[in-house]
């Protein structure tokens, strides 16, 4: 057994450990000084249209959040279709999507927002009750492309400095970039989870592995993985070998980040997504997650995810949304 995955038990131990103290802060009131709510929201709420996305922002409404962080931020397709959205050109350009999500936060509270790298049309959107301060947008460079980006913001939340990492990494089994008929071979290779472990190498050494003394700070990282933690292998039952787990194996031996998740839910498998993977994760540095109350997948009448007939969509999403109560 080599020492990554050594760091990686020894990191579980820890975990465990955390699950235990988490379960006495559940005798804490409910809710915290702040709430996150993360969720990706498939082509900007695909479901949203028919009603001006009406449903959508009651339903986030009612969550009563402080920091929202959304995945696939940007409008695609025309509700019940696979048909582009009018002026799709248009969308693609970063002034729209700011006013589009500034309109919508709104009617939730939030007056302030920060728009996160991205390459293509899967960007991710913070908002939030409290001012934003952008630290990177995050697209990587030659030798390491971040495939739908990623973005590091700064907040100031009951005096203390919390750093928000949002991410969005290759969904697909072969690499990136690689033609049709090329793609098997390459989905045979593991090229597509290999990619994946890049990209994540480079948005940590470019957020928190960057900053001295993080370990101690307030950080989290959060958005939709694409891939599976060894944690859950109990519900896979995945060769120890699996490259599946190689991007969840690099968080949590090179760096000091905590699976929310798991903390609150140990022994559980907790899905996140329609199809029953669990590939969306919130991940809080020791200091943050030790004052965490709660971590829950929201599942509701509106949010749990109904298969439509059309490609690959689901209404309203085809993920859930996390929530994490923090009581610093």
């Amino acid at each position: 057994m080599n020492s990554g995955i050594n760091k990686l038990f020894l990191l579980s131990a820890v975990v465990l450990g955390l699950a235990l103290l988490a379960s006495c802060n559940k005798t804490m009131p409910e809710g915290g000084n702040f709430r996150l709510l993360y969720w990706n929201i498939q082509n900007g709420m695909w479901d949203g249209q028919t009603d001006d996305y009406q449903r959508f922002t009651d339903w986030v409404n009612e969550q009563k959040p402080d920091i929202c962080v959304w995945c696939e931020a940007q409008p695609h397709y025309k509700t019940g279709s696979a048909t582009q959205i009018d002026g799709i050109a248009e969308w693609q350009k970063d002034s729209l999507l700011t006013e589009f999500w500034k309109r919508l936060s709104q009617r939730y509270g939030h007056k302030y927002l920060f728009l996160g790298g991205h390459r293509d049309n899967f960007p991710q959107v913070i908002t939030s009750r409290y001012p934003i301060e952008s630290v990177a947008r995050i697209t990587g460079n030659a030798d390491t492309l971040v495939s739908h980006g990623a973005g590091w913001a700064r907040l100031k939340v009951a005096g203390k400095t919390l750093n928000v990492v949002t991410l969005h990494t290759w969904p697909q089994k072969y690499g990136y970039n690689v033609p049709v008929e090329d793609r098997e071979r390459s989905k045979a290779e593991f090229e597509g989870d290999k990619f994946r472990r890049a990209e994540m190498e480079y948005i940590c050494k470019h957020t928190l592995l960057s900053e001295p003394g993080s370990a101690d700070g307030y950080w989290m990282m959060m958005g939709d993985f694409n891939s599976r933690s060894r944690i859950d292998n109990a519900q896979y039952g995945y060769p120890l070998d699996d490259t599946r787990f190689l991007v969840h194996d690099y968080i949590l031996s090179a760096t000091p980040y905590i699976d929310m998740i798991h903390q609150f839910h140990p022994g559980e498998f907790v899905r996140t997504t329609g199809s029953g993977a669990r590939i969306d994760f919130v991940y809080c540095t020791l200091p943050l997650a030790a004052s965490a109350v709660s971590a829950e997948v929201l599942v509701d009448e509106y949010t749990d995810p109904v298969r439509s007939d059309i490609s690959n969509f689901w209404y309203p999403s085809d993920h859930l949304p996390i929530a994490v109560d923090f009581k610093l």
